[in-house]
């Protein structure tokens, strides 16, 4: 059975290095650090290691009591409430002061609001760089904690020592004992053969959220879970990290990430939220399916066309949700008249379902995850070689291809080689014949024959290899002649267009790769001359199939 992972919260009053221990503690820049009171806003979960357990690490904004001075700022007050769920949620505290600024009547008041957690405290005095600091850290006694210990988090020191008693602690309390797997776990077996098939097993779907600042990401993030998660205001900027947030719901199990609004960038001008901007690019590129929240109140602005084309280039599945829709009048031709704007403005994404709701009041909002399912079904699909030529076969008919300088563009077999996003090669006797328009064409087609709605498709033409130049072989000599495709195009007899597309469905093209470059099977290939020299290159061997040219 797994053991349990134990939950630690870090906690603190502003500027004392909680973001900075975190960032160590996790192995990784996961929170922003700054010189700055109130960088850090929401609660940041990450995951880390203790003598080999697995423990996971809770950075929270700057604690500030009750009834001070400080306490009139409203985001304070919610920092404040976001760092008391997190003590209550934790299997221990570890509780963050500076010895620079000595015991202060702040650290006073959240001295007596964690002397009432049942949890283990751990009071770590930080920004001890010498063994005189260490020794002035001592008078934090005072504050009435047993076990104290300085630390300075930017250079390590002390740190192993902290450690040390959290997992003491935390075994004290059996935090790490063996608990039942849940009852829709997955068998072993079953797990290791959804693990081995296209790129991998996906345990739950990420999706990011983005958009321009003050469109409602962040309610809608609180919406989609239950619960207030993540700080919500109508302060534009409030979301500085990008913020993984796991929950499971009947239709599945999801990890959404909360990410900063994205400014254009003649307007970004503070540090801080240019490291907000570039995490919310990161989180873009490690989702599956992005959701692009727009504001339904406002006309469509060139920054989300900006953010659309960011998507778009980080290929990545995408559903547009449009936010605020209940504050819209609206009548029977509103939602046509939107969609409207967005094929024009967002061309890009014209593959992207739309949802319109309200993340205020939840209007519509249960039709939202069974569309992100939707897309990522799409993103993760494979699609079998001999429906691929099949199709190939179809559109051929339905569209001949172009005449590239005076020679017809030939398309002679497809095969899927990559998933997340599906990407797919077609060998042809020229790459570059294809103009734009006839690609976009073949992408719609393809999307709509095989329901990839959602998904980016990437669609690669690559020319057959010379006969001459490579030349199967085997341990036993000259490898025998697979069957070969033909072109489409018309100009072949019946008999020729006759094609086993079992037989070269059977071929083994290797396991579908994730993010890998197309290669491209050796076996198929000519002399190298598509000239009139009475050599005819595209002649097939006869075979039974269903073909019928």
């Amino acid at each position: 059975m797994p053991a349990r992972i134990p939950t630690i919260a870090i906690v603190g009053r502003p500027n004392v290095g909680k973001s900075t221990l975190f960032n160590r503690l996790v192995g990784g820049r996961r929170s922003i650090v700054k010189d700055e009171p109130g960088i850090t806003r929401d609660r940041i979960d990450a995951d880390g290691e203790i003598d080999g357990h697995a423990v996971r690490w809770v950075d929270t904004g700057g604690f500030i009591p009750e009834n001070t001075v400080a306490d009139a700022d409203a985001m304070l007050a919610l920092m404040r409430d976001q760092a008391k769920v997190a003590i209550d949620a934790a299997d221990a505290v570890v509780w963050l002061t500076s010895v620079r600024d000595d015991v202060t009547p702040a650290d006073e008041a959240i001295a007596g609001v964690l002397r009432l957690a049942k949890q283990p405290v751990f009071l770590a005095v930080n920004k001890c760089d010498t063994d005189r600091l260490e020794t002035a850290a001592l008078s934090f006694y005072e504050l009435g904690f047993e076990t104290l210990v300085p630390i300075a988090a930017e250079h390590g020191r002390g740190i192993g020592d902290l450690l040390d008693g959290v997992v003491e602690a935390l075994q004290q309390a059996d935090a790490f004992r063996e608990v039942a797997e849940p009852e829709d776990a997955i068998d072993p077996e079953t797990l290791e053969a959804l693990r081995a098939r296209r790129g991998g097993y996906v345990d739950r779907i990420r999706m990011c959220i983005v958009g321009r600042p003050n469109v409602g990401k962040s309610t809608l993030l609180n919406a989609m879970i239950g619960h207030e998660r993540v700080l919500a205001s109508d302060v534009p900027g409030t979301t500085r990290d990008a913020i993984d947030v796991p929950f499971e719901t009947e239709e599945g199990r999801f990890v959404l990430i909360d990410t900063a609004g994205m400014r254009r960038p003649a307007r970004v001008q503070v540090d801080v939220e240019q490291w907000s901007v570039s995490q919310a690019v990161r989180a873009i590129e490690r989702s599956h399916v992005v959701l692009l929240v727009l504001d339904a109140t406002q006309t469509l602005a060139e920054q989300d066309a900006r953010i659309a084309s960011l998507i778009a280039r980080r290929r990545r599945a995408c559903v547009v949700v449009v936010n605020k829709w209940d504050a819209v009048e609206k009548d029977t031709d509103t939602m046509r008249a939107y969609g409207k704007d967005l094929d024009d403005q967002m061309p890009m994404l014209g593959h992207a379902p739309r949802v319109f709701v309200s993340a205020l009041t939840k209007s519509r909002l249960h039709k939202l995850l069974p569309v992100v399912q939707e897309a990522f079904t799409a993103f993760d699909k494979q699609v079998g070689t001999g429906a691929l030529n099949r199709w190939l076969q179809d559109i051929q008919r339905m569209r001949q291809p172009p005449v590239y300088r005076n020679k017809r563009l030939k398309m002679y077999y497809m095969v899927q080689t990559a998933v997340r996003p599906p990407t797919f090669v077609v060998q042809v006797n020229m790459a570059d014949a294809a103009p734009p328009n006839y690609h976009r064409f073949l992408i719609k087609n393809l999307r709509e024959t095989f329901d990839l709605h959602g998904a980016p498709i990437i669609l690669q033409l690559k020319k057959k290899q010379s006969r001459r130049a490579r030349k199967p072989t085997t341990v036993e000599g000259e490898a025998p002649e697979l069957p070969r495709v033909i072109d489409l195009d018309g100009d072949e007899s019946a008999e020729d267009a006759a094609f086993d597309l079992d037989a070269a469905e059977d071929y083994d093209h290797g396991p579908l790769q994730l993010a890998e470059p197309a290669s491209w099977p050796d076996d198929f290939s000519d002399d190298g001359d598509d000239g009139d020299d009475g050599d005819d290159d595209d002649a097939v061997r006869p075979l039974e199939g269903d073909g019928d040219g």
